[in-house]
């Protein structure tokens, strides 16, 4: 029997269509896998059952009967706990607290029952009391918590609310296996009891190990479900893409653009043959920060090497590290033959790195101040000038914001006049006036629209003509695909594999990235 149903469930924001058509079967007594990359609509799909996201159509059923879910309070009365991939934690309150917040004990109408919370929060610790770690117990503050630690007080929270149905976005990525272990085994006896259980996961062995179906979404639409038992990775992965392993072809190529989406490189299109003959530009080995260990890679003159893999395996970490901002990096960084220190970022722009970020916000633009300011801070860090003329940085300035097609009044207008698209443009203008040796990209594109997409990644592209060496992470695999002569896919803070050549197909992108991910969890 059905316990809940989900149809033709729509959802946009503006013109971005978040779910197209989504659809869910979750029967009594199963564990539902939700599966898809990374933006394909999963998250948002089980926020409108858990009545954070409002859909704007659709049907919802729950035990057959037709229900709208108008907010949290009411999932929570319908009977519907949800783990949130973003923790919903009180990092001020304990471990016991954080466990029983749905239902907080008081005494005196007034104050915590504390008590009482930490009677409640045991029967929840007890099946996990050997795996959680030191400096764990019911009295500690959960902001004094590892991530780990975190993640399983959240765990715990969902399953304190003791509600039919459990809704799991990624509740695993910060566990050990150990841990992993445990909270399947309290899975696998919610099943037993009759609980109706959807889980989100990246990691193929996990979803083989604890699913009973599996249901694909791919760009806002559902467009698989079957068993466990009746599929394997290889179908999972070709759900999730759209195309076949053998029908999978070079995402550079014509047939690539009508398979993956790809947004094309045209007469630069990537090319990987014949990069070891290029100089090296750089040569990184054995980089070990935080939030990676051992990676080493090298990259030539006028090479545009991609970084992909799931978000968060470490790709941004590798870049702001490179530029800088991680104080407990060790191994060796070599820039052009010699060995290079990038103990900070004004240390790494003078050895000759340049960095772009997506989060424009808080590593680009500088707020309240003009766009020329926000063009220049390069030019003064390399030229060590105290003072300038204006008007000698106004022609310094405006060929590079013109190579952009830059729109804006006057160099004088404040940055936050322009459009986000407008302002990242800025932020790479920057490094136009004084070109870095190696230019590192952190998803530059987060946030803006198309068509300046497309005009940065011309202007990369002939950067790269030019012997500028090109670090890319993108969280669209497509503009890897488009535009990177080589990728590194990265899993658990590591790069696990290198795709070059007829490699580079979204097909075998994901495929890395996922079996990347299962071999990390083993």
């Amino acid at each position: 029997m059905s316990k809940l149903v989900l149809r033709d469930v729509r959802k946009a924001y503006g013109a971005t269509v978040a779910l197209a058509n989504g659809a869910l079967e979750l029967a009594e007594g199963e564990v539902h896998v939700l599966i898809g990359s990374n933006g394909s609509g999963k998250s948002t799909l089980c926020k409108i059952v858990a009545g954070s996201v409002r859909p704007d159509g659709g049907e919802v059923l729950l035990d057959g009967q037709p229900v709208t879910v108008s907010g949290p309070q009411a999932s929570h009365a319908l009977g519907i706990g949800i783990f949130y991939q973003e923790l919903s934690l009180a990092a001020h309150r304990t471990v016991a607290e954080n466990i029983s917040l749905a239902r907080l004990p008081v005494k005196g109408g007034l104050f915590v029952d504390r008590q009482r919370a930490r009677t409640i929060a045991a029967r929840y610790i007890a099946p996990f009391a050997d795996v959680v770690g030191a400096g764990f117990s019911p009295d500690a503050e959960v902001g004094s918590l590892r991530a780990d630690q975190r993640q399983l007080v959240e765990i715990m929270k969902t399953l304190a609310s003791e509600a039919p149905v459990l809704i799991f976005d990624e509740p695993t990525s910060a566990l050990d296996r150990a841990q992993v272990d445990r909270f399947f085994e309290e899975l696998r006896r919610l099943r037993g009891e009759g609980r109706s259980i959807v889980f989100i996961s990246h990691r193929m062995d996990e979803i083989f190990n604890i699913g009973d179906r599996v249901t694909v979404i791919r760009d806002g639409r559902t467009v698989a479900t079957k068993t466990i038992a009746e599929t394997n990775q290889a179908e999972v992965i070709a759900a999730m893409v759209g195309e076949n392993r053998e029908f999978a072809i070079p995402a550079t190529s014509d047939e690539g653009a009508a398979t993956g989406n790809e947004l094309q490189a045209p007469d630069g299109a990537p090319q990987s043959e014949g990069e070891s003959a290029r100089p090296v530009a750089l040569q990184v080995e054995n980089l070990t920060g935080s939030g990676f260990a051992d990676v080493s890679f090298s990259l030539h003159e006028g090479e545009i090497l991609g970084f992909g893999g799931l978000h968060g395996q470490g790709q941004s970490a590798v870049l702001r590290a490179l530029y800088g901002t991680d104080t407990t990096l060790s191994g060796t960084i070599s820039l052009a033959g010699r060995q290079s220190e990038v103990s900070s970022p004004r240390r790494a722009i003078r050895e000759g790195f340049g960095y772009v970020s997506g989060d424009r916000g808080r590593d680009g633009v500088i707020s309240g101040r003009p766009i020329l300011e926000n063009v220049m801070p390069v030019h003064f860090v390399k030229s060590r000038r105290p003072l300038a003329v204006p008007s000698r940085l106004n022609e310094q300035a405006i060929p590079a914001l013109s190579a952009l097609r830059t729109k804006f009044a006057t160099l004088m207008h404040p940055i936050s006049s322009l459009s986000g698209g407008n302002q990242q443009k800025v932020v790479i203008a920057r490094w136009l006036i004084d070109r870095p040796r190696v230019l590192l990209l952190d998803d530059p594109t987060k946030g803006i629209d198309l068509s300046t997409k497309t005009e940065l990644f011309a202007l990369i592209r002939e950067l790269a003509a030019e012997g500028m060496a090109i670090l890319l992470y993108s969280s669209e695999d497509a503009e890897l695909l488009g535009n990177a002569d080589r990728i590194l896919v990265f899993n658990g803070g590591a790069i696990s594999r290198e795709l070059q050549g007829a490699a580079r197909t979204r097909f075998n992108l994901y495929e890395a990235a996922y079996s990347a991910a299962e071999r990390a969890a083993s």
